[in-house]
């Protein structure tokens, strides 16, 4: 029976270590604030014409996410930033781009650097 329980033991730790790297994995694909501050700076600044803070200070925390549920969030950045152009605004830019203008909004009390 011993043996059984020592089969049993590596099984577990390796299905374990597995839904750890699966989950570790998942986090590092996710957006992220750091990450949209980036392509702002990068795909949208010199289109807007303004920095990311100011951008970012049009709504606040609760608009942003507002906008983003119901899938407007590309039309309000063209709103915002007219002269953007449309491959500024592919669907795999815009969760991170929704990052940062959520944790960057008017009522957050945060400042980005760009």
């Amino acid at each position: 029976m011993k043996i059984q329980g020592d089969t049993m033991n590596k099984m577990v730790k390796i299905a374990l270590g597995a839904t750890l790297l699966l989950t570790l994995g998942a986090t590092t694909v996710s957006a992220s604030p750091a990450k949209g501050q980036k392509l702002y700076t990068k795909k949208l600044k010199s289109a807007c014409g303004m920095t990311g803070a100011v951008v970012a200070g049009k709504h606040t925390q609760d608009e942003w996410t507002e906008i983003n549920d119901a899938g407007k969030l590309a039309d309000e950045i063209k709103t915002i930033c007219p002269n953007v152009k449309d491959k500024a605004l592919k669907s795999k830019y815009l969760p991170h781009y929704f990052d940062f203008f959520k944790e960057y909004g008017s009522d957050s009390g945060n400042v980005p650097s760009c």
